[in-house]
């Protein structure tokens, strides 16, 4: 059963709570029903999510075998075998769109876009410099789509860009972590990482992270943003988004290195209290 839930990879879950925000920014979190509409879409993009890094195992097993934090995964490993991990992954794709598509057609067709992605991603972007990380980014924006489709809400376009450049933002540090930790071994971990330099990746986190701060603050204070909440208070949001970007930076380059930065960050507790005190101080603001 260990081997079964190590497959599924249950501690990238947390990446799933992008598919929320239209719950928070459309002001709808009161709403019981839809609230539960949107935790039922976190469990299918959760077991979607599975269900391609089970694809992206089997794509990749074999260079696993040469990588000790990879190589116990349990494919790599042998303790489940090729077939019956396709046969895991069809049937959670089938089962979770299946689902998608009672809900809502719209949500079905993102959650089927958001599948087909981590396919391609696995099979072609992942070894092509710089469409890696934008594929990886449009995944997290495909969550957040999914999350104001299934209850019907409008989400901004500055939160959209907000979600893409935190997400590019996100993908850009790991690799750079991942550059730190390995050296030149970094290839051999993830491949195209032989594109890359500490140097380029500095420049490119410089630029998005500045983009991205920007993006939420015109967000907050946008004419938009403004008419539709009633208030101008979402700046005080503003300190959280740029304390958790500083700290993700910290943690995975000074706590745990480049092996589980999503692990590292729910454990860590500054970063805990930071998200927590950011819903908070959005749904305080929002409800005022």
């Amino acid at each position: 059963m260990k081997n079964y839930l190590l497959l599924l990879r249950p501690e990238q879950w947390v990446k799933n709570v992008f598919l929320f925000a239209g719950l928070i920014f459309s002001r709808e979190f009161h709403d019981l029903e839809k609230a539960a509409i949107s935790l039922t879409g976190f469990v299918i993009f959760s077991l979607l999510s599975s269900a391609g890094y089970i694809i992206n195992d089997l794509v990749d097993y074999r260079l696993d075998l040469e990588i000790p934090t990879k190589k116990n995964r349990p494919i790599a490993a042998g303790k489940i075998k090729i077939p019956e991990a396709i046969f895991i992954a069809i049937v959670i794709v089938i089962i979770t769109l299946y689902f998608a598509s009672r809900m809502d057609r719209e949500f079905f067709l993102t959650a089927s876009g958001y599948i087909a992605l981590s396919i391609a991603y696995s099979l072609f972007f992942k070894s092509m410099v710089i469409l890696d990380v934008l594929m990886v980014a449009i995944g997290y924006v495909l969550r957040s789509v999914a999350g104001a489709v299934i209850i019907d809400v409008e989400i901004s376009s500055w939160l959209i860009l907000c979600t893409f450049l935190l997400a590019l933002f996100i993908v850009l540090a790991k690799r750079r972590a991942e550059m730190l930790l390995l050296g030149h071994e970094a290839d051999k971990h993830r491949r195209v990482l032989y594109h890359y330099s500490v140097d380029m990746l500095n420049q490119m986190i410089s630029i998005t992270i500045s983009a991205c701060i920007v993006s939420y603050c015109i967000y907050t204070l946008s004419p938009e943003t403004v008419n539709k909440f009633h208030t101008r208070n979402l700046i005080l949001t503003i300190p959280f988004v740029i304390y958790g970007m500083f700290r993700y930076l910290y943690v995975i380059e000074k706590k745990t290195g480049a092996d589980m930065p999503n692990q590292a960050l729910i454990s860590d507790l500054p970063t805990i209290i930071n998200f927590c005190l950011w819903i908070v101080t959005c749904i305080l603001v929002l409800s005022i």
